[in-house]
């Protein structure tokens, strides 16, 4: 069951925005595959199916995860905390694309442990819009100002377990316009 809680958006111009037209990209992180869980939850395959893009916010454990991940749209990932030599030397600590001139930044953990200041310092060094980040494994999301911040959570592992449920996040990008949405798997 998709279960879509969270709903915010941020609007530039005060005319209706059309997201039929937008781009989607997928939101996904801690994964750690297989030591956590064997493998990606099939609901994962399904939120995602009509996404444009996926971004991996790291702790895949190994780069399958981003073969799996391809057959469904191009994946941007970064490696995390728990990824070993193989997958830290693959890809990099920070990591970015542009989707209808929106700048989505990421981030594995970017000293969320120490606040806000870290992430904020980030997202204006590289001209972010979006600062996509895990580690937590609690979805999040959080708007200052223009830039959105967001943790798509963890689809196989949330902590604490008994208070959260598994997660994956969604972004539909326009023009004009971002609309993040956390959906529990």
């Amino acid at each position: 069951m998709v279960d879509a809680v969270s709903n915010e958006q941020a609007t530039v111009p005060k005319e209706t925005v059309d997201f039929k037209v937008a781009k989607i990209v997928g939101l996904i992180s801690d994964t750690h595959v297989p030591v956590r869980a064997k493998c990606i939850p099939q609901m994962v395959f399904k939120v995602f199916e009509n996404v444009d893009f996926i971004v991996h916010a790291g702790d895949l454990v190994e780069l399958s995860v981003i073969d799996e991940l391809e057959q469904l749209a191009p994946v941007l990932a970064v490696h995390g905390n728990m990824d070993g030599p193989q997958v830290s030397g693959a890809l990099p600590k920070l990591n970015s694309l542009k989707v209808s001139d929106w700048k989505i930044g990421v981030m594995h953990d970017p000293s969320v442990l120490f606040g806000m200041r870290k992430m904020r310092e980030l997202a204006k060094q590289n001209s972010f819009n979006v600062f996509v980040y895990g580690h937590t494994h609690n979805a999040s999301i959080r708007w200052e100002g223009k830039i959105l911040y967001v943790n798509p959570g963890s689809a196989t592992n949330p902590v604490p377990a008994f208070l959260n449920k598994p997660s994956v996040a969604l972004l539909k990008v326009t023009r004009e316009a971002i609309a993040p949405q956390i959906v529990y798997i």
